[in-house]
């Protein structure tokens, strides 16, 4: 049963949850949409944890994996737009110590778009340092980049941008990320939305499902293949050290408790809308980007096949445009989606805010997020 809000003519989207959990795999799942600033769409529905047969409420939250780019990239669009960051500025201007083999030069622009050549983390790590936050950033200043942030094609940071974005952002506020977002953007918005949750939140956490492995064994086959230790993306993907895999580590509170800006965004379908749809307008009362900002963070900074995940690829200032997000979405659309299947974006064209998030990982094709957009679109046009 699909519960909470539709507003008439979005009957759509819900009609398109519900076949995601009858036909396309979802276990647990939620979707928002904001439009004009007010929400047209909350709805949730399934299991939240198979396991205990917890159903998925109001008020669950879950690990949206990448979709917290887009979060870490609104912090970073915000001190520009306060005048304390600037795209062009090298980020040695703030992090010294970044200089070090030939960073002199990267701009902030750079490593928002994924150009700044350090998708993968070198050196060798065990989990409890690589989740101390110190001496990856070292380690990223330290070494030299794999290109010359010249070029145009992107190269995904994985995990990399997190580390990366949030140690400028320490540097220049003197708070971690996690804490800027909690203070200057998720608590005036009143979000469900931690990059770093507190223990007190854990209760209300969905448990992840990893992915299940394609049906047929030579794509199981290409996947091992491309996902290799010592390819640069599975080193990328994996990294540091091929700690990072998409399984049940992520349901544990030692993966919920640090700050990955890139990764461990634990968040509402509700928070993840609600946030986009204040980039483009107010929400009570509140707007965190002004449109000028939001032009500017939309305008293609890196375009071309991805050189770690080999797919094409567009970004701007920290957000996916293009080719990264869903086909439905709209020419004007931003955001960034998460390993998995979830997805934010806000569409200053069509005044939109859009979140979904849910605990069935799936890689490769996946078309729930395609079908929830498609619907809101269509209704859009009525």
């Amino acid at each position: 049963m699909i519960n909470g809000l539709v507003e008439p003519g979005f009957e759509g989207v819900a009609d398109a949850l519900r076949a995601n959990l009858e036909r396309r795999g979802d276990v647990g799942a939620a979707c928002c949409v904001y439009v004009d600033g007010r929400p047209v769409v909350d709805i949730w529905a399934g299991i939240a944890d198979v396991a205990t047969n917890r159903p998925w409420t109001e008020d669950t939250i879950v690990l949206v994996f990448s979709t917290t780019k887009g979060a870490t990239a609104i912090c970073a669009n915000l001190l520009i737009e306060r005048g304390l960051l600037d795209p062009e500025m090298p980020v040695a201007e703030v992090w010294p110590e970044f200089a070090a083999n030939g960073k002199e030069a990267i701009p902030l622009r750079a490593v928002l778009s994924h150009r700044a050549g350090l998708p993968v983390v070198d050196g060798a790590f065990t989990l409890e340092t690589a989740l101390a936050w110190d001496p990856v950033v070292e380690q990223l200043a330290s070494q030299a980049p794999r290109w010359d942030w010249h070029e145009p094609a992107p190269g995904y940071h994985v995990r990399s941008y997190g580390w990366i974005i949030g140690e400028i952002v320490r540097r220049v506020t003197g708070r971690t990320l996690g804490q800027f977002f909690a203070e200057e953007i998720a608590g005036p918005l009143a979000l469900d939305w931690w990059i770093g949750l507190p223990e007190d939140e854990e209760p209300r956490v969905a448990t992840l499902l990893p992915p299940p492995p394609p049906d047929d064994p030579e794509i199981r086959e290409l996947m091992d293949a491309f996902m290799a230790p010592g390819t640069i993306t599975g080193d990328a993907l994996t990294g540091p050290s091929n700690l990072f895999h998409y399984d049940d580590m992520w349901n544990t509170r030692r993966l919920h408790a640090p700050e990955l800006p890139s990764s461990n965004g634990i968040a509402s379908a509700r928070a993840v809308a609600r946030l986009y749809a204040a980039t483009v307008g107010e929400v009570d009362g509140h707007r965190v980007l002004g449109a000028e900002t939001v032009k500017r963070a939309r305008q293609i900074e890196s375009d071309g096949n991805d050189r770690v995940i080999g797919v094409p690829e567009q970004f701007g200032l920290g957000f996916s445009v293009g080719p990264g997000l869903p086909p439905a979405c709209g020419p004007d659309a931003f955001g960034h989606p998460g390993a998995g299947g979830s997805l934010g974006f806000a569409d200053p064209e069509a005044r939109i805010g859009f979140g979904y998030v849910m605990n069935q990982m799936q890689l490769g094709v996946d078309s729930r997020s395609e079908m929830l957009v498609r619907a809101v679109y269509s209704a859009l046009e009525k």
